[in-house]
């Protein structure tokens, strides 16, 4: 494959399907500095085509309370009554500033991802 600007969604399925050929290249060899070049390309295209957006705060705290073992009755010092946790899981009521805090402060969620 020449290596050349990716334009279009055919160069970038083809810079793929390279970068998957040689994903396992060594370093400072000439495939190694392929890999490099490809893999920079993909991204830059990516960034601008297929941009990757925070989910919002319901589905952020859905995600960490899987990942994390925790139930709905985990979060009610957090967010207060069982029926708050429930309205703000199914998205019925938005988070507070004071209950995101508490979530960053005691469960060490990034505020970033709650603030969606």
């Amino acid at each position: 494959m020449k290596i050349k600007p990716i334009k279009t969604e055919a160069d970038y399925d083809k810079a793929l399907k390279e970068i998957d050929k040689i994903f396992d290249a060594k370093p400072d060899t000439p495939q190694g500095d392929k890999l490099d070049i490809l893999v920079t390309l993909v991204e830059k295209y990516e960034e601008k085509h297929h941009p990757i957006s925070f989910p919002d705060s319901a589905s952020a705290l859905k995600y960490y309370m899987e990942s994390r073992g925790l139930t709905r009755k985990d979060l009610e010092p957090y967010l207060g009554s069982r029926a708050r946790v429930s309205e703000i899981l199914n998205r019925k009521r938005f988070l507070s500033l004071n209950m995101i805090r508490k979530l960053v402060k005691h469960l060490h969620i990034p505020a970033e991802t709650l603030l969606n």
